[in-house]
């Protein structure tokens, strides 16, 4: 008879215990559905959920795992998003900016022919056209920095000689250098091959050239020089012109930048922008090495291989 109240006791108490752990793994289970439910909130309404602490490798330490992971990504798209917001900001008032001033050149002049006589007609077209001219370069420039920024147009290096690069680059600009009586000279070896995509590179060359030829004062000189390195390949275009003072060296390649002595000069100010956006996509860098009235000197360096 005792062993038998002894063993109801025991079932009795087994299933107390029962009974006492099932409700513990309901209450456990409601608390995390609730904090499930509080982590979601936070994710949906874009916000961050703090780190997990060290745990047990359970299902529930997994999945605060993989819900702090996706917080991580959603507050990194957030910030991207971010930035390609003010980034489209900034253009719109870049574009803005930089086309109020022939916009409203064209209408003085259209205003100015309208009272003049045919006589002095042809200058006022002359000096329309070449506003025409600017806004034109202006939204080609803009569509190229749109399409770089956003990956529309993608680098393809393949190897190629450096000095026909070279060559496509100054192409444009030996006339203009010319005008001004500036010595142009290349020192490159001819046979020299480098890994890189040639229409854009010549297209970021082009830029610095075009630079040099702008501020480099009439009978200077102008050189490129093309040595490898260690680990680059060093495109230096060094010009006898203004120089470019220290303080100012981290501003000039920022988009619409132009030295404050030369606003009334030919230019938009982002060749620097595009030659630095260019090179950076192929694994390379933009130096400038320059004093203040002692010319300037733009190293580019793209990787030997």
């Amino acid at each position: 008879m005792i062993i038998l109240i002894l063993l109801v006791l025991i079932l009795a108490g087994a299933c107390l215990f029962l009974l006492w752990r099932l409700r513990l793994k309901e209450q456990e289970i409601y608390g995390y559905t609730e904090k499930l439910e509080r982590d979601l909130s936070v994710l949906l309404s874009g916000g961050e959920l703090p780190a997990p602490g060290i745990g047990k490798d359970t299902l529930q330490d997994k999945i605060n795992d993989r819900l702090y992971r996706l917080s991580q990504v959603s507050r990194r798209k957030n910030e991207e998003m971010r930035q390609e917001r003010n980034q489209i900001k900034e253009l719109i008032c870049d574009i803005s900016h930089q086309t109020k001033t022939p916009m409203a050149n064209i209408t003085l002049y259209l205003e100015i022919l309208q009272k003049e006589s045919e006589k002095n007609a042809a200058g006022f077209l002359e000096k329309m056209s070449g506003q025409v001219r600017k806004l034109d370069f202006l939204m080609q420039s803009m569509v190229k920095l749109s399409r770089l920024d956003t990956g529309v147009i993608n680098v393809h290096p393949v190897s190629a000689p450096v000095i026909d690069t070279l060559a496509a680059a100054a192409a444009d600009i030996v006339p203009k250098a010319d005008r001004k009586h500036i010595t142009l000279s290349v020192d490159c070896d001819e046979k020299l091959m480098l890994c890189h995509d040639k229409k854009w590179t010549a297209e970021a060359l082009a830029n610095l050239l075009d630079n040099a030829v702008k501020y480099t004062e009439w009978g200077g000189s102008i050189r490129i020089c093309v040595r490898e390195r260690e680990i680059f390949t060093e495109i230096s275009v060094k010009d006898s012109g203004k120089g470019i003072a220290p303080e100012r060296q981290a501003e000039i390649f920022t988009r619409f930048y132009r030295e404050p002595e030369v606003h009334d000069s030919e230019g938009i100010g982002v060749g620097l922008y595009l030659s630095r956006k260019i090179v950076t996509m192929q694994g390379g860098y933009i130096q400038v090495v320059s004093e203040a009235g002692k010319g300037a000197d733009f190293r580019v360096y793209l990787p030997r291989s």
